[in-house]
């Protein structure tokens, strides 16, 4: 049967090894000496231990006592900090975060789970665009804080990992074997370029076969074999497939994950920092198609 300690009772406990009597200790948690009397009492037959020494005029800790006040300590700050969350209105109002759709999954679903669990009176307003846009954003202060795809990191940022660049198409698709190579990207795409001058590199010849803003306009066009596209491993939808070409496309990369964010003071954005450093610390990047 699970038995519970007195939150209370532990408080007077603690309050009266820090100022070395009750009287003190009941002016100091605004309480009557006999109650603090009381709840010390209670303390020590719930335990079956003796937490104080009385044989003097002041009060001392026993060695079981000793052992208590380090418990009792850490239980009455995370007591503090939980009620402190759940309650005090200095953790209320709104976080922007600004993801790039490719790296939303699997992991920020879990940050923000872990976040409204942590901050239940706080709001996420998670922004999904292109890294140059959500740099742009950030900059102006549009977004607290930002996940970016980039080559390197930027003042501020911090790298999180390195994910390899993979080449995808439809399933079973073969228009990866065609010449020039039909590529389909977004407009504001990090990974268009970089694709573009790898295959200049070796010589193969490509075109835009689809260009759009929109990453749902990109998708439907590759899983219908009309062209091919690059994404970080992991974040491909479905609907795509790894493209195994045996050397036919040039080899890519690994790209940073970067994260940036203001106000660092601020203990809200600094644990939702580190949710999403957890998270793609625990994330393992699979292994790049050949």
């Amino acid at each position: 049967m699970a038995r519970n300690l007195d939150l209370t009772a532990l408080r007077s406990f603690v309050a009266v090894a820090d100022t070395g009597g009750v009287t003190k200790a009941a002016g100091l948690l605004h309480l009557t000496q006999s109650a603090v009397s009381m709840q010390l009492k209670r303390l020590e037959e719930s335990l079956d231990a003796q937490l104080l020494d009385r044989s003097s005029r002041s009060i001392a800790l026993t060695s079981q006592g000793e052992q208590l006040l380090s418990y009792a300590r850490r239980m009455l700050v995370l007591n503090d900090e939980i009620y402190g969350k759940l309650t005090s209105v200095a953790y209320e109002g709104e976080v922007t975060l600004g993801v790039p759709h490719d790296i939303i999954y699997p992991v920020i679903p879990q940050v923000l789970r872990r976040f409204a669990a942590a901050y239940p009176r706080m709001r996420v307003q998670l922004v999904s665009s292109f890294t140059s846009q959500l740099l742009d954003d950030f900059r102006r202060g549009a977004l607290n804080m930002i996940l970016t795809t980039e080559d390197s990191v930027g003042q501020g940022g911090e790298t999180l990992t390195a994910i390899p660049l993979v080449w995808l198409g439809a399933p079973g698709g073969q228009v990866w074997k065609q010449r020039p190579l039909r590529l389909a990207f977004e407009h504001r795409c990090i990974f268009r370029k970089f694709v573009q001058r790898r295959l200049d590199e070796v010589g193969i010849a490509w075109e835009m076969a689809v260009e759009s803003h929109s990453s749902r306009t990109i998708e439907a066009s590759v899983s219908a074999d009309l062209a091919v596209h690059t994404m970080l491993a992991g974040a491909e939808p479905r609907h795509f497939e790894r493209i195994n070409h045996n050397g036919a496309l040039p080899d890519l990369r690994d790209f940073n994950i970067n994260l940036y964010h203001a106000d660092q003071d601020s203990p809200v954005i600094h644990d939702l920092a580190g949710f999403i450093r957890d998270g793609f610390y625990t994330l393992q990047p699979p292994v790049t198609a050949q």
